[in-house]
């Protein structure tokens, strides 16, 4: 790009819309039941032009989206820890989207631009999708703690739910939230079995399908469900030491994945600096954008391999 009016419009353009979504689109929710209902004659603030626009858009997309909640549902935000309604996140996404279009068609080529826009909400849910494997992740992590928890409650003499909601009190972030969901559930006529297993699914663990498999033959069978888990407990901390040695075997792997896929956009983005006008073949020629589009998907292709080759099940 030569002209560097452009070049500091596009930031501007920008940095404004970063502020837009962080103030505006991102604002904080604190329920769903609006504000007139939550505080009956409480005064109704003004709302500035830019904030009635914007509940004016995240009000036309929840009614386009429905209660299925489109690409973004509750049960996808939950699981990645977002605490946001899905309008207001497709609408998020939605302008991240078209600021991106715009920002990358002024510094780059339209095409371009356009591609980028359209693989934003692509992107998006990507990133929905690790912060759902962290979240799991750090379930796992502190599974051992939770049934040392649930363990101890049941010895001093408490119900498996009142144990439950002792180890949620206890716990920590997504134990916790998972755990006093199961009581909550459980206290508006849900079988404590179902909820269980649904947090065995949520979270994507077998080994906390084994705790919910063993409440449930304590109950139809009785016996001492504390000794029962007990034994749960040491199974899942062999496991857990399995899992670790895997991770540490396949460390390497990963960290070669990481530097191949790096290297060829730190190349590119070092030719650029050198030599700024080295790369406009790429954005000007029509062979050069054919090139630029087959090596994304090439990227994507071979990012998506290395992950499934070190990915080990057992």
């Amino acid at each position: 790009m030569d002209s560097p009016i452009m070049f500091i419009f596009a930031v501007a353009l920008c940095i404004s819309a970063i502020v837009l979504i962080v103030f505006v689109v991102f604002r904080p929710q604190f329920g769903s039941i609006p504000l007139e209902r939550r505080r009956p004659g409480g005064v109704q603030q003004d709302k500035s032009a830019v904030a009635r626009v914007s509940q004016s858009a995240v009000n036309a997309v929840d009614n386009v989206i429905g209660d299925s909640g489109g690409p973004y549902n509750r049960e996808v935000l939950y699981n990645a820890g977002i605490r946001m309604a899905p309008a207001d996140f497709t609408v998020g996404v939605a302008i991240t989207s078209f600021l991106v279009a715009a920002f990358a068609a002024l510094l780059t080529h339209p095409i371009l631009g356009i591609l980028a826009g359209a693989a934003t909400p692509f992107l998006a849910k990507l990133v929905l999708a690790i912060l759902r494997d962290k979240r799991r992740a750090k379930f796992e992590e502190q599974l051992t703690d939770t049934i040392q928890m649930l363990i101890g409650g049941l010895r001093v003499g408490h119900s498996v739910l009142r144990s439950i909601e002792a180890a949620a009190q206890e716990a920590d972030a997504p134990t916790s939230e998972e755990l006093l969901r199961i009581v909550n559930e459980a206290r508006i006529g849900k079988d404590t079995k179902l909820a269980l297993d649904d947090v065995a699914d949520r979270m994507n663990s077998e080994d906390f399908r084994w705790i919910s498999q063993a409440i449930q033959i304590n109950r139809e069978v009785g016996g001492d469900l504390a000794e029962v888990l007990e034994q749960v407990a040491g199974t899942i901390r062999e496991r857990s030491e399995i899992k670790g040695q895997i991770r540490s075997l396949s460390a390497e792997g990963k960290m070669s994945a990481y530097v191949l896929m790096a290297m060829p956009v730190g190349v590119a983005i070092i030719l650029a600096f050198i030599n700024p006008g080295y790369l406009n073949v790429f954005v000007e020629k029509p062979l050069g954008l054919m090139m630029l589009i087959g090596a994304i998907v090439m990227f994507a292709v071979g990012g998506f391999w290395m992950s499934r080759v070190i990915k080990i099940k057992f």
